[in-house]
């Protein structure tokens, strides 16, 4: 007679009671084990890099530049067949302001104001206060003049709006009820309060042009039509500072690139970029369905410098997930479809109720909070135990460790330690199997990435329990 073999399932722990008798040609087949007990899964979490992953990686830029590559070298590598060129545009509108009651301005030299009919007025130096009736003190006395208002500087001066100075002209609109400012402006000047706000302007210097000109190409490919104004000043478009803004070392990037932009098939390209990419970038068909050849994948050690190349692993539940999609049952299983680049593809996730839900890379990026779509989903599961068994009984333990690093099999030992006891042998869907033979009732729990999943308690009868 031999002992007893319970198996644990992928999803269940299955106990054979009693001991089974030898094998004979003409003995019955055995009956059908009981139906599986689920035990909950959870997602091992790692990956690498911040941003949305397409375009140029401004670390990797970074370290492409600490090596001595030029930012022509820099964009043709991140924007594959893309060659310089000029700009054809050489003034924006930058919304600055929106839905305001009041608006302050103020000049420390004394400044002018033109209205609708073309009408130009003297202003002296200070401080201006607009509502939506757009009254403005004309030689000391309050007027109302038709908008809109555009507001010039003195040579040599600036304008602000409450505390940010700008470049350029201030154009103020009003609805009757709301104002809104427009700063208007050559695009060069622009991009001085653009770029230190997209780049350290420590960086190297290859680094912060190969960023200009990425960022003048961006502007002049995704003006807003049919507005008043033609970029905004928050990440819609880019974020932009004004004059407080400007660093030296981004100024010299700007005025050293003065006019040129990225092209593709002679057309300002949509010259997209980022922070970090965890060592590959992404294309654009896969994250925005946007079929730009110019924004391949493409293999990005130079990123290895990012604080956000490699993220630290970490657990996700099922009921995380489930509550970041609104489900109404907890998430059993994740299957991802890789990319033909090795980045993550559609997701689908499946509940507990049997539903089957499809997002996208980027949609499962925005409702867990990641830092980017460079991201792995690995599965830990073992099975739940229903029964006991006697000691020494063999276990055949099935599992699963779906890509993952490094997966174990421990076991609680008597002093409260967690200890290894297999090294596990994956097939190439994450199962495995492997036998344990239990004197007392144990506990085991599966390891990997550093990460563990929620321990299994295998119960041995007999008072053999300590």
């Amino acid at each position: 007679m031999r002992p007893a073999v319970v198996t644990i399932t992928l999803l269940a722990l299955s106990a054979l009671a009693g001991a089974a008798a030898s094998a004979h040609p003409t003995q019955p087949a055995p009956p059908t084990p009981p139906a599986p007990v689920f035990g909950a899964p959870v997602f091992v979490l790692t990956g690498g890099g911040l941003g949305h992953g397409v375009g140029m990686s401004q670390w990797g830029a970074y370290g492409q530049a600490s090596e001595g590559k030029s930012y022509a070298d820099i964009l043709a590598y991140y924007y594959r067949g893309t060659e310089l060129g000029q700009a054809s545009v050489t003034k924006v509108r930058v919304l600055v302001a929106a839905g305001r009651k009041q608006l302050v301005l103020s000049s420390r030299a004394p400044f002018r104001v033109r209205d609708a009919a073309g009408l130009v007025f003297d202003l002296p130096a200070g401080q201006l206060t607009l509502r939506p009736e757009l009254m403005v003190p004309i030689d000391g006395i309050p007027a109302a003049l038709l908008g809109p208002l555009t507001f010039l500087p003195a040579n040599g001066s600036r304008l602000s709006l409450g505390p940010v100075e700008y470049r350029g002209e201030l154009r103020v609109l009003s609805d009757g009820a709301k104002l809104q400012a427009v700063n208007v402006l050559g695009l060069e000047g622009y991009l001085l309060g653009v770029v230190p706000r997209e780049m350290p302007s420590g960086w190297p210097l290859e680094a912060l042009k190969a960023q200009a000109v990425a960022a003048r190409t961006y502007a002049l490919a995704k003006l807003v039509q049919g507005e008043s104004f033609d970029l905004y000043a928050d990440g819609r478009s880019q974020v932009y500072g004004g004059v407080g803004a400007e660093a030296p070392g981004t100024t010299q990037a700007v005025r050293e690139t003065t006019g040129q932009v990225v092209l593709y098939e002679g057309s300002v390209a949509t010259t997209l970029f980022f922070s970090s990419s965890g060592g590959r970038t992404a294309r654009a068909i896969d994250v925005f369905g946007l079929d730009l050849p110019y924004l391949d994948s493409v293999p990005d050690p130079w990123d290895e410098a990012s604080p956000h190349h490699v993220w630290q692993p970490q657990l996700l539940t099922a009921k995380q997930i489930a509550t970041a999609f609104k489900l109404s049952a907890p998430v059993v299983d994740v299957q991802i479809v890789p990319t033909a680049y090795d980045r993550v593809g559609p997701l689908t996730l499946a509940t507990k109720a049997g539903d089957i839900v499809e997002v996208s890379p980027v949609e499962f990026r925005s409702r867990l909070a990641l830092r980017s779509t460079a991201f792995r989903l690995g599965v830990l599961r073992l099975g739940k135990s229903a029964a006991s068994i006697a000691p020494g009984a063999r276990i055949r333990l099935t599992g699963v460790a779906r890509d993952v690093q490094d997966a174990v099999l421990e076991k609680l030992g008597a002093d409260g330690l967690w200890v290894p006891i297999a090294r596990l042998v994956l097939q190439q869907d994450g199962t495995f199997t492997t036998v344990l033979r239990p004197k007392e009732t144990s506990r085991y729990r599966l390891v990997a990435s550093g990460l563990a999943g929620p321990a299994l308690t295998v119960k041995v009868a007999s008072g053999a329990e300590s």
